[in-house]
C-alpha cells in the first residue's frame, strides 16, 4: 500500500504520483489515526534534498502532556528566503505567515505500536497566525518530501533550539510493516517519545542531544523488529 500523504506534504513529490488530500472521505480511510515510523538521520540525504525547495513549518502546542497534544501548525511551501537554523521563531513566523498555504489545529493521542490518534481541522491562515503569535514554545523546521519505492517519506530538518536534529518519517494508510528503510535512516525512534514534536516543544533536542549520543554509543543504532521484515537499503 502506498503512503498516505496529507495534501500539504505533496508539493515536492516526484511528477506522476498524486497522493490525494487526506480528507477521510475516500476508500482508503482508516479513521482518525495515523500509522507511521520515524527515524533519526545523521545528515540530510542531499541526493534527495539538494534540488528541492522545502516547505517551512512553524507549530506550537496548546497542550502537550503524557502523549496527548493539541497543536497549531502553519506551513508555507513557497518562501523565497529560507530561515537560518539560528533564526528566532518570532522572526520565522513573521517571514512565512504571508505565504501560509496550509494551517490546521490538530488533536493527538499517545503513540501505541506505531499508531497514533489524530483529528485535524483546517484553519484560516489569519487565525492561525494570530494563534501562533500568542502561543508559547514553538517548533520551526524545514520539510522535504519524496517517493522512495512505493512509500512516501518526509524529512524534517529542525531549526532553533532543536537544531541540528533531522527526522525522517514514513506514513501509510495502515500499519507500516515490511518497510524498505533508506540508507540515510540511522536509528529508529518510533517508540522513543523524546522525538515526538510535542515533547521537543518543551524539551528541545539541544538540551539532551549529548545524553542521546551517549546512549547510542553504548547500545548502537537499531530498528524495531515487531513490524514485519525490515530491509535496510544500502547507499
Amino acid at each position: 500500500m502506498g503512503a498516505r500523504f496529507r495534501h500539504q506534504d505533496a508539493g515536492n513529490l516526484s511528477p506522476g504520483r498524486s497522493p490525494g488530500y487526506d480528507s477521510g472521505m475516500d476508500g482508503d480511510h482508516f479513521g482518525d489515526f495515523e500509522y507511521e515510523r520515524r527515524f533519526f538521520v545523521r545528515e540530510l540525504p542531499t541526493d534527495i534534498t539538494a534540488n528541492q525547495h522545502p516547505s517551512v513549518i512553524i507549530q506550537a502546542y496548546l497542550l502537550a502532556a503524557d502523549g496527548y497534544a493539541v497543536r497549531i501548525r502553519g506551513q508555507a511551501s513557497d518562501v523565497a528566503e529560507l530561515p537560518a537554523p539560528t533564526d528566532p521563531s518570532d522572526q520565522v513566523l513573521a517571514a512565512i505567515a504571508p505565504h501560509f498555504n496550509f494551517c490546521a489545529l490538530t488533536a493527538k493521542g499517545p503513540y501505541v505500536g506505531g499508531t497514533r490518534y489524530e483529528a485535524e481541522r483546517e484553519l484560516d491562515a489569519s487565525v492561525c497566525y494570530q494563534m501562533l503569535k500568542r502561543a508559547g514554545a514553538r517548533i520551526t523546521k524545514l520539510r522535504y518530501s519524496a517517493w522512495l519505492g512505493e512509500d512516501g517519506w518526509v524529512i524534517d530538518q529542525f531549526l532553533g533550539a532543536n537544531a541540528p536534529l533531522i527526522i525522517a518519517e514514513c506514513e501509510r494508510g495502515g500499519p507500516v510493516v515490511d518497510l524498505a528503510i533508506p540508507a540515510f535512516c540511522f536509528h529508529e525512534v518510533t517508540a522513543d517519545h523524546r522525538f515526538s514534536n510535542d515533547y521537543l516543544s518543551g524539551q528541545p533536542y539541544r538540551q539532551w542531544a549529548y545524553h542521546f549520543e551517549e546512549e547510542l554509543a553504548v547500545s548502537g543504532p537499531s530498528f524495531i523488529t515487531e513490524f514485519g521484515t525490515n530491509t535496510h537499503l544500502q547507499p
